[in-house]
């Protein structure tokens, strides 16, 4: 049974876009796309002046226009939608775990920076079982252009993990995008001079270059012969590491990133170059969690 691409709708313009994002990414894969709406968002919050049933039916009527304008855009794609009487973290993370990827939508800081994030974006992207997709109400989120490419951020090369490179490069393959491998590399100590915290791939001397290039093809050597179709480019930096990232997000119409399921911090930590570049991004970024 295929899994499929699982969308969280409240009624907000922002989740109208990423139902239309994660429509048109099950479509490019061949899978299902599921609308969920969890019409009690957080216990005990029914207005007073609401039944449950008006509630209920405000639910309805959310995932009835979502139907509507999505069946009429993508005819044929595979759509069910499902109300669910419970929180949205709940109803979310349930979903996740028989899903491809859950997709998301959230309110952009400013035309130049990137997510806010609330409670329930926070926790679902911490604890959920399969990729995250968090889609901005933005033009850039609306409509990705022919050519936009796939960016991967890739922290440690001699563990590259396994579900951040196979999102990525399914994501480039759906497109025909290319996928754009980003590392940043830290210096020796010894190789740091007075005043040179950061710079580009020309201050690395032959050898560093060389044998970082190295790890990196390596690293993606195995997914290179599974996606033969897939054009890769690689882009090595010294700086930090968001900053980077996001650097190369220029002609990129989605950001991949990674995190880690067995960090010891509890609650909503995501990890702070996953949480900055979240803070900044511009594109719709996937957040992948790996071992």
């Amino acid at each position: 049974m295929l899994r499929p691409v699982v969308v969280g709708l409240d009624g907000s313009p922002e989740s109208f876009t990423a139902a239309n994002w994660a429509a048109r990414e099950a479509q490019r894969r061949g899978l299902p796309l599921h609308l969920v709406h969890a019409w009690l968002w957080q216990a005990g919050d029914l207005p007073a002046a609401d039944s449950e049933d008006t509630v209920r039916h405000w639910a309805q009527r959310i995932l009835h226009d979502g139907e509507k304008e999505l069946s009429g855009r993508y005819p044929g794609l595979p759509l069910t939608a499902e109300q669910v009487p419970t929180t949205a973290v709940t109803a979310l993370l349930e979903r996740a775990e028989g899903a491809e990827m859950l997709v998301l939508g959230s309110r952009g800081l400013s035309a130049l920076a990137g997510f806010l994030l609330g409670s329930v974006g926070q926790r679902v992207l911490a604890q959920a079982t399969c990729p995250v997709v968090m889609v901005r109400a933005n033009e850039r989120s609306a409509a990705e252009r022919p050519g936009d490419e796939v960016v991967v951020a890739l922290q440690n090369l001699t563990e590259a993990p396994g579900p951040l490179l196979d999102f990525a490069f399914a994501a480039a393959s759906a497109r025909g995008a290319t996928l754009r491998a980003v590392h940043v590399c830290k210096l020796p100590a010894s190789d740091y001079g007075y005043g040179l915290a950061a710079g580009p791939v020309g201050y690395l001397d032959g050898d560093l270059e060389g044998r970082v290039n190295r790890e990196l093809e390596k690293a993606l050597e195995p997914w290179r012969t599974k996606y033969p179709r897939v054009t890769v480019e690689r882009t090595i930096d010294l700086a930090f590491v968001a900053g980077a990232v996001l650097r190369a997000t220029a002609g990129a119409g989605l950001l991949v990133v990674g995190r880690r399921t067995h960090r010891s911090v509890p609650g909503t930590h995501i990890g702070p170059v996953t949480h900055a570049v979240l803070h900044h991004s511009t594109v719709p970024v996937a957040v992948v969690p790996h071992d």
